[in-house]
Protein backbone atom coordinates (compact mmCIF):
# COMPACT_ATOMS: atom_id res chain seq x y z
CA UNK A 1 0.00 0.00 0.00
CA UNK A 2 0.96 3.49 -0.70
CA UNK A 3 -0.30 7.19 0.17
CA UNK A 4 0.65 10.68 -0.34
CA UNK A 5 -0.89 12.84 1.70
CA UNK A 6 0.38 11.61 4.92
CA UNK A 7 3.74 12.16 3.34
CA UNK A 8 5.89 15.16 2.18
CA UNK A 9 5.09 16.04 -1.42
CA UNK A 10 5.00 18.13 -4.33
CA UNK A 11 1.45 19.17 -4.24
CA UNK A 12 1.21 21.55 -6.53
CA UNK A 13 2.62 18.64 -9.06
CA UNK A 14 0.33 16.45 -7.27
CA UNK A 15 -2.63 18.25 -8.54
CA UNK A 16 -1.73 19.07 -11.23
CA UNK A 17 -0.84 15.59 -12.49
CA UNK A 18 -4.09 13.87 -11.15
CA UNK A 19 -6.09 16.81 -13.27
CA UNK A 20 -4.17 15.83 -16.08
CA UNK A 21 -4.59 12.05 -15.80
CA UNK A 22 -8.67 12.69 -15.71
CA UNK A 23 -8.35 14.20 -18.44
CA UNK A 24 -6.67 12.25 -20.66
CA UNK A 25 -9.09 9.43 -19.54
CA UNK A 26 -11.61 11.63 -20.09
CA UNK A 27 -10.91 11.77 -23.68
CA UNK A 28 -9.71 8.39 -24.13
CA UNK A 29 -13.44 7.14 -22.41
CA UNK A 30 -15.24 10.06 -24.79
CA UNK A 31 -16.75 11.71 -21.46
CA UNK A 32 -17.14 15.60 -21.17
CA UNK A 33 -14.64 17.26 -18.22
CA UNK A 34 -16.79 20.46 -18.35
CA UNK A 35 -15.46 23.48 -16.38
CA UNK A 36 -17.60 22.48 -13.25
CA UNK A 37 -16.55 19.11 -12.94
CA UNK A 38 -12.88 19.93 -13.66
CA UNK A 39 -13.13 22.65 -10.89
CA UNK A 40 -14.89 20.39 -8.25
CA UNK A 41 -12.16 17.79 -8.77
CA UNK A 42 -9.80 20.51 -8.38
CA UNK A 43 -11.76 21.58 -5.23
CA UNK A 44 -11.06 18.29 -3.90
CA UNK A 45 -7.79 18.00 -4.49
CA UNK A 46 -6.70 20.90 -3.10
CA UNK A 47 -6.51 19.53 0.59
CA UNK A 48 -5.56 15.77 1.26
CA UNK A 49 -9.19 15.33 3.23
CA UNK A 50 -12.73 14.98 2.39
CA UNK A 51 -14.96 17.58 1.52
CA UNK A 52 -18.81 17.80 1.96
CA UNK A 53 -20.87 18.45 -1.02
CA UNK A 54 -22.53 21.68 0.67
CA UNK A 55 -18.66 22.74 1.05
CA UNK A 56 -18.22 22.02 -2.52
CA UNK A 57 -21.56 24.01 -3.53
CA UNK A 58 -20.26 26.90 -1.28
CA UNK A 59 -17.19 26.83 -3.03
CA UNK A 60 -18.75 27.03 -6.52
CA UNK A 61 -21.19 29.69 -5.63
CA UNK A 62 -18.22 31.82 -4.31
CA UNK A 63 -16.65 31.72 -7.78
CA UNK A 64 -19.73 32.13 -9.58
CA UNK A 65 -20.13 28.40 -11.14
CA UNK A 66 -23.52 27.85 -9.48
CA UNK A 67 -25.55 27.88 -6.33
CA UNK A 68 -28.54 25.30 -6.37
CA UNK A 69 -27.16 21.44 -5.22
CA UNK A 70 -27.87 19.76 -8.13
CA UNK A 71 -24.89 21.41 -9.53
CA UNK A 72 -22.32 19.98 -7.33
CA UNK A 73 -24.04 16.59 -7.05
CA UNK A 74 -24.03 16.01 -10.11
CA UNK A 75 -20.05 16.77 -10.80
CA UNK A 76 -19.72 14.50 -7.47
CA UNK A 77 -21.99 11.72 -9.00
CA UNK A 78 -19.68 11.88 -12.38
CA UNK A 79 -16.28 12.00 -11.09
CA UNK A 80 -17.47 8.91 -8.29
CA UNK A 81 -19.24 7.23 -11.41
CA UNK A 82 -15.51 7.39 -13.41
CA UNK A 83 -13.43 6.23 -10.18
CA UNK A 84 -12.21 9.74 -10.40
CA UNK A 85 -13.26 10.88 -6.98
CA UNK A 86 -14.53 8.38 -3.82
CA UNK A 87 -17.45 8.82 -1.29
CA UNK A 88 -15.98 8.61 2.04
CA UNK A 89 -19.12 6.88 3.69
CA UNK A 90 -18.16 7.53 6.94
CA UNK A 91 -17.98 11.10 7.11
CA UNK A 92 -20.70 11.45 3.92
CA UNK A 93 -17.91 13.27 1.90
CA UNK A 94 -15.75 13.00 -0.85
CA UNK A 95 -12.27 13.48 -2.09
CA UNK A 96 -10.30 12.93 -5.10
CA UNK A 97 -8.91 9.75 -5.89
CA UNK A 98 -4.87 9.73 -5.96
CA UNK A 99 -4.92 6.74 -8.06
CA UNK A 100 -6.92 7.46 -11.60
CA UNK A 101 -6.88 5.25 -14.16
CA UNK A 102 -5.44 2.20 -12.29
CA UNK A 103 -8.18 -0.47 -11.29
CA UNK A 104 -8.15 -0.83 -7.48
CA UNK A 105 -9.95 -1.42 -3.95
CA UNK A 106 -9.24 2.21 -2.17
CA UNK A 107 -8.20 1.67 1.85
CA UNK A 108 -8.98 5.06 3.80
CA UNK A 109 -6.77 6.09 6.53
CA UNK A 110 -9.00 9.43 8.08
CA UNK A 111 -7.12 10.95 11.06
CA UNK A 112 -9.98 11.86 13.87
CA UNK A 113 -8.35 14.89 14.69
CA UNK A 114 -7.35 16.94 12.06
CA UNK A 115 -10.18 15.14 8.94
CA UNK A 116 -6.84 14.66 6.87
CA UNK A 117 -7.21 11.57 4.44
CA UNK A 118 -4.87 9.30 2.98
CA UNK A 119 -5.81 6.75 -0.03
CA UNK A 120 -3.85 3.74 -0.46
CA UNK A 121 -4.00 0.27 -2.64
CA UNK A 122 -6.20 -2.52 -0.91
CA UNK A 123 -6.14 -6.21 -2.61
CA UNK A 124 -9.38 -7.11 -2.84
CA UNK A 125 -8.59 -11.28 -2.85
CA UNK A 126 -5.81 -11.26 -0.34
CA UNK A 127 -4.77 -11.65 3.41
CA UNK A 128 -7.84 -12.21 5.52
CA UNK A 129 -10.31 -10.64 3.98
CA UNK A 130 -9.88 -12.50 0.78
CA UNK A 131 -9.41 -15.79 2.81
CA UNK A 132 -12.61 -15.20 4.19
CA UNK A 133 -14.26 -14.97 0.49
CA UNK A 134 -12.71 -17.72 -0.67
CA UNK A 135 -13.90 -19.48 2.09
CA UNK A 136 -17.60 -18.53 2.18
CA UNK A 137 -17.38 -19.39 -1.70
CA UNK A 138 -18.01 -15.50 -1.86
CA UNK A 139 -16.47 -13.52 -5.08
CA UNK A 140 -15.42 -9.90 -3.93
CA UNK A 141 -16.00 -7.58 -6.93
CA UNK A 142 -15.63 -4.06 -4.96
CA UNK A 143 -14.76 -2.98 -1.54
CA UNK A 144 -14.34 0.17 0.26
CA UNK A 145 -12.02 0.28 4.02
CA UNK A 146 -12.12 2.79 5.98
CA UNK A 147 -9.56 3.12 8.96
CA UNK A 148 -9.71 6.02 11.79
CA UNK A 149 -7.39 6.78 13.70
CA UNK A 150 -3.93 9.66 14.00
CA UNK A 151 -1.89 10.67 11.11
CA UNK A 152 1.86 11.14 11.68
CA UNK A 153 1.41 15.01 12.36
CA UNK A 154 -1.42 14.60 14.92
CA UNK A 155 0.25 12.24 16.32
CA UNK A 156 4.00 14.00 16.70
CA UNK A 157 1.86 17.49 18.03
CA UNK A 158 -1.19 16.22 19.72
CA UNK A 159 -4.27 18.77 20.19
CA UNK A 160 -4.96 19.53 23.99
Amino acid sequence: MSSLSFEPHDHTQCIASTLDAVGAQCVQQGLQFTPVRRRVLEILLQEHRAWGAYEILDRLREEGLGSQPPVAYRALDFLVKHAFAHKIERLNAFIACTHPGEDHAPAFMICRKCDAVAEAHAELNTGQLGDAARAAGFQIEGSVIEAKGLCPKCQDHPKK
